[in-house]
């Protein structure tokens, strides 16, 4: 049901914009966050859109670069990346329906994930 897109290579300093698109959506679009994962690291959460009852969210490593959002009538949610930086390398993934974010475990809906590498 989800589906990433906007992957890829760039440069340190560059942008990347991610792309889920829900299909067969029976949820909120702002109901979708991003996680991101690195070869023998368990997954992290990146970032999450404001919903009702909450706010925008983001991990520390992330924070003033990184913006979530979503688009009900496009049924997409996006993650915009900016400033990055060789670090911000790993596969990441769009997740739907988290019971909260900082537990991957809790999610119903995961996408296949989308490569993202940043070189220096």
């Amino acid at each position: 049901q989800l589906t990433e897109s906007g992957g890829g290579s760039v440069q340190a300093g560059g942008s990347l914009r991610l792309s889920c698109l829900v299909s067969e959506r029976t949820f909120s679009i702002f109901r979708v966050g991003w996680f991101r994962q690195v070869p023998g690291k368990d997954r992290e959460f990146v970032a999450a859109p404001a919903w009702v009852g909450s706010s925008a969210a983001s991990a520390d490593s992330v924070k003033g670069r990184f913006t979530a959002s979503g688009d009900n009538a496009e049924n997409s949610a996006y993650l915009q990346m900016n400033s990055l930086k060789p670090e911000d390398t790993a596969v990441y993934y769009c997740a739907a329906r988290c019971t909260t974010w900082q537990s991957p475990n809790t999610c119903e809906y995961w996408g296949q994930g989308t490569q993202v590498t940043v070189s220096s």
